[in-house]
């Protein structure tokens, strides 16, 4: 008998992945593909659903044909996905029923606002461990149902689903048979009560979003279903056997499943994730809770810091200012530069996530002088990402109160050794950035593998390996100097009506 492949479905932000992994969980060939953002609005980015399928058929189809095997020896397959993201779609046609609202959209700040909503705030984080933010699906459907002509009165019939990326990618590859998903993803929606682990009706009450529209919440370790007969140019019968939002299944991926590990996430967001252990810490200070999973795919709590804008402000450089021409040149352009000569770059293009939750807040450079060029904006947006993750680790610090000796990390922008350096210079622990930086697809393969019983706990401890460690060598006294000229830049973007510096005290960053 042949040996068996597993295949990792990445569905991102600004692109869909397709890596097959062999028994060793090596990969052996691995596609990419990305597509269309749209910004109709300020403050508003939305996804064709169709183009995220069409997407994933693609880079499907290209990772098998560059891993020269035949579909026919995939074993499982595990889905892995940007997560909030929120698609409503006609049951019996398949069709979405209006693009989808990407986690990153912040159109749904005034519903946020109401006062009806935002006197039931406490109520929500004691049951979701979230707060009451544009970010979440939950906000986001309220939105569709009261703004798409006749959506209401179809959702209340039964004739509309709801998922977010992946159960939409579980729709299509099962052909329509499986409308599910898994409770890290459910986690994430404003809905979903992470104490008892099931939809909680009061909150759709609030929401007054139906019941009906809501797929199955699962296990992540678990069959969500099976490929239907051409599905992606799959044969029938693969089952889908792992399912995690992107920064569990990194979390997963980085073999943090014990209390007291974590990890970091550089990508177009950036997300700290703390694993916490059988009991969700639900705190008042701008982390959230939400559900991981230890090694076999069963729920863990988490604490987790959400920064809404990271790798995506290197991105804005190529694309929009045209400083770079690839993502990778931002290092070298920078190379002998010893500081930014006093410029900070506040990326609040979409708000402001963990610890300031200001979603009005809106971008800003501060500090130009005439001799500034675009080399000092580039470190700039480099050491925001390092700055940004300073105030979610502070606060991590705090709250867990066991000490956090190291930080494990990943993601495309951890391959930024300025980045890597500078960023274990703000936090004063040392960084480990693993061989494997793709632990997203990694963890899914994982967990994927381990649920059809390829792998135990033993193999998974043996596929982690390192590739460096960056050790801190700033000294305090610069540390603090330069974090303190972070802390008075993202003040003057705060929108709030408190003073700034009483709302940093009170989150506990320092």
């Amino acid at each position: 008998m042949s040996p068996p492949y597993l295949l990792a479905i990445d569905q991102g932000t600004t692109g869909s992945r397709a890596l097959v992994f062999d028994e060793r969980a090596t990969i052996v060939a691995s596609a990419y593909r990305e597509f269309k953002q749209y910004f109709p609005r300020p403050g508003w980015v939305e996804h064709d659903a169709e183009e995220i399928w069409s997407s994933c058929v693609r880079v499907i189809q290209e990772a098998l044909l560059r891993a020269k095997i035949p579909p026919q020896k995939i074993l499982a397959i595990g889905i892995t996905n940007q997560r909030e993201t929120t698609i409503l779609w006609d049951r019996k046609t398949s069709k979405p029923v209006y693009r989808a609202i990407v986690w990153q959209c912040r159109r749904t700040a005034p519903i946020c606002e109401e006062k009806n909503f935002k006197n039931s705030e406490s109520f929500f984080r004691s049951r979701t461990g979230l707060l009451l933010d544009p970010y979440f699906s939950g906000t986001k459907i309220k939105w569709l149902l009261d703004h798409v002509p006749g959506l209401k009165k179809r959702a209340r019939e039964g004739r509309i689903l709801f998922g977010t990326v992946d159960s939409w990618l579980i729709w299509k590859l099962t052909g329509g048979k499986s409308h599910a998903t898994d409770f890290t993803n459910a986690s994430r929606t404003l809905l979903f009560n992470i104490r008892t682990l099931r939809w909680d009706e009061e909150l759709l009450k609030v929401l007054k979003i139906p019941p009906g529209i809501l797929p199955q919440a699962n296990l992540s370790g678990s069959i969500f279903g099976k490929t239907s007969p051409g599905a992606a140019g799959l044969p029938a019968g693969i089952p889908i056997a792992g399912v995690m939002g992107d920064q569990q299944s990194a979390l997963y991926g980085q073999g943090c499943t014990e209390a007291g590990t974590i990890k970091n996430t550089y990508g177009t967001g950036c997300f700290m994730v703390l694993n916490t252990g059988s009991k969700p810490l639900i705190l008042k200070n701008g982390l959230l809770a939400t559900v991981a999973c230890d090694w076999r795919g069963r729920p863990v709590y988490a604490l987790e810091g959400s920064i809404f804008i990271a790798g995506a402000v290197i991105q804005w450089l190529r694309d929009q200012l045209g400083l770079i021409r690839r993502s990778a040149d931002s290092e070298r352009l920078i190379r002998g530069l010893c500081d930014t000569q006093g410029v900070y770059f506040v990326p609040a293009f979409t708000g402001l996530g963990a610890p300031y939750w200001d979603s009005r807040a809106r971008g800003m450079i501060t500090g130009l002088t005439r001799g500034t060029d675009k080399r000092h904006i580039i470190r700039a947006a480099l050491e925001a990402i390092a700055y940004q993750t300073k105030d979610v680790f502070d606060l991590m610090q705090k709250s867990f109160q066991q000490g956090i000796k190291e930080l494990k990390v990943d993601g495309g922008a951890c391959q930024n050794n300025f980045l890597m350096q500078f960023q274990a210079d703000m936090l004063g622990v040392p960084l480990i950035r693993p061989r494997m930086i793709e632990s997203t697809a990694q963890g899914v393969a994982h967990l994927a593998g381990v649920t059809v019983g390829l792998w135990q706990k033993s193999d998974l401890e043996k596929f982690h390996k390192e590739d460096r460690t960056f050790s801190p060598t700033m000294t305090s006294r610069e540390r603090q100097k330069k974090h303190q000229g972070w802390l008075r830049a993202v003040g003057m973007v705060l929108t709030g009506q408190r003073n700034p510096r009483s709302q940093f005290k009170e989150r506990g960053v320092k």
